[in-house]
């Protein structure tokens, strides 16, 4: 059954002064975003993760550790690569995460998706490809579960449609949408990542810098942008739970 935010979450959330935070965020860590969040949104908090890297992941379950603990939202769009459900499993397994996987409606595998709607749809139609695999299950997960803000990994170095990203914003709906990592570089991210020994994509260690669907993504060859293996050969940037 789809949920709605209760008017009490909507009011709280409607009295933050977002201009405000996002200049005390400005110089702050990501850890102390998050905490932040933790702090001031006990209800409808939630990560979503493609379980690419796992840097926030491992800051709110090894780090922070708030209880109950963040829900996490996987998309399995049915296309990912094998490596990307084998993290998905290992970070089950490190985390005990309370993971939460929403799919296209009413299929379960990639050949359940080709019956249904056709072999190749991303070649036909990548919008409706997109839509039917990640914008219409996050809508769902995000009315479902239900949410009041969601946490992204997204970085204003990854493209220039994400340069002036807020590190809080809200989306169409009125929820919060906190983007810790905004501030940090890819570089950042590794760093993190192996001091702290977290688990990542080991598709990242093939060439492969941002990693989407299967037949959508290609490795990144050097002097490359970190998201050019994305739809390659197309002007597109974005799938649509962004935009």
């Amino acid at each position: 059954m789809v949920q709605c935010m209760t008017p009490s979450v909507l009011s709280r959330i409607a009295k933050f002064d977002l201009d405000a935070l996002n200049e005390r965020f400005e110089s702050a860590t990501p850890q102390e975003i998050l905490a932040w969040a933790i702090a001031n949104i006990p209800q409808g908090l939630v990560q979503t993760s493609a379980f690419s890297m796992l840097v926030i992941t491992d800051m709110l379950y090894r780090d922070l550790k708030p209880n109950p603990p963040v829900p996490v939202v996987f998309l399995d769009t049915l296309h990912h690569f094998p490596e990307t459900l084998e993290t998905v499993d290992r970070a089950k397994a490190r985390y005990n995460l309370d993971l939460r996987v929403y799919r296209a409606h009413g299929v379960s595998s990639r050949e359940a998706f080709a019956a249904r709607y056709g072999d190749a749809l991303w070649e036909r139609d990548v919008d409706r490809f997109h839509y039917l695999t990640k914008v219409e299950p996050l809508q769902r997960a995000l009315a479902e579960v239900p949410v009041s803000a969601w946490i992204t990994g997204r970085r204003r170095d990854q493209s220039t449609t994400r340069i002036a990203m807020p590190i809080i914003e809200k989306d169409s709906e009125g929820r919060l949408k906190i983007n810790p990592l905004a501030n940090w570089t890819r570089k950042d991210v590794w760093n993190y990542t192996l001091k702290h020994h977290v688990p990542y994509n080991p598709l990242h260690d093939q060439g492969y810098t941002s990693i989407g669907d299967e037949p959508l993504t290609t490795p990144v060859q050097n002097g490359e942008h970190e998201r050019a293996g994305r739809w390659r050969g197309s002007a597109k940037t974005e799938c649509g739970i962004h935009v």
